[in-house]
């Protein structure tokens, strides 16, 4: 009973939080301060979940821009992950069926997001082209989700070279940021639901590379965050068990 009523209030304020930036957005059309607005209401969801997110190195994140940010995705619930994370010129890059999402899709776009459709590979590419022209025009840092879709607990899916186009295209580092995994230990039937640790890693460097460098930067950016991960969850685990 308790997840149901968390659940719920979590989606109202969502819902909360995406009208407001969406109301922002609509008299300053992409201009990301709209995502900022809705990111830091959406960001204490935590709250609500009873979960307790520890953010560490954050400082990394705010230093080394313009880049690209690539995480692991487990859940919809990553959207209190990364609100977490955003700050002043970032923008994500997430699938167009998010724009049929109620109260939320229309706000993320209108925040200055950039939608992709995967199920074409020609508009995808094309995307990425748009985001690397992002980067070195706007100054804007773009946040990818490599693995796609949602992984759901079953460990580091393997990742897509888009971001990794995008990054040696645009000539700047990636930031790996990790996640603990909240969904095979998570309970929010209990008061102390979870408790998730996410951690900004160090920049890895792009420059003077070339799209013949793309699976061996892609294959290396994968172990740096699988073993983030694994790192995370055992000490996520132990402070769960110690609270």
């Amino acid at each position: 009973m308790l997840k149901i009523i968390r659940l719920t209030l979590f989606a109202i304020w969502v819902v909360i939080a995406a009208t407001l930036g969406t109301l922002r957005a609509l008299f300053k059309p992409f201009d990301t301060k709209s995502l900022m607005l809705t990111a830091n209401l959406i960001k204490h969801g935590d709250k609500i979940l009873g979960l307790n997110i520890i953010v560490r190195n954050r400082e990394i994140l705010l230093r080394e821009r313009p880049c690209v940010f690539i995480s692991n995705h487990q859940d919809n619930l990553d959207i209190i992950l990364g609100s977490k994370m955003i700050a002043e010129r970032i923008v994500t890059i997430g699938k167009r069926s998010i724009l049929f999402i109620p109260f939320f899709g229309i706000f993320y776009w209108l925040s200055g997001n950039i939608l992709i459709n995967r199920g074409n590979k020609r508009s995808a590419f094309g995307t990425m082209d748009t985001a690397s022209r992002s980067i070195k025009e706007k100054n804007l840092s773009i946040w990818i989700m490599p693995e796609g879709t949602r992984s759901r607990g079953r460990g580091l899916l393997p990742f897509k070279k888009g971001p990794f186009v995008t990054a040696i295209k645009a000539q700047v580092p990636i930031v790996p940021v990790a996640w603990s995994n909240y969904i095979q230990t998570m309970d929010l039937n209990k008061w102390r639901a979870g408790v998730v640790i996410e951690e900004v890693l160090e920049p890895i460097q792009t420059a003077g590379m070339t799209l013949d460098d793309v699976d061996r930067l892609k294959d290396h950016c994968y172990q740096v965050l699988k073993t983030a991960i694994e790192r995370i969850d055992a000490e996520a685990k132990v402070l769960y068990e110690q609270a």
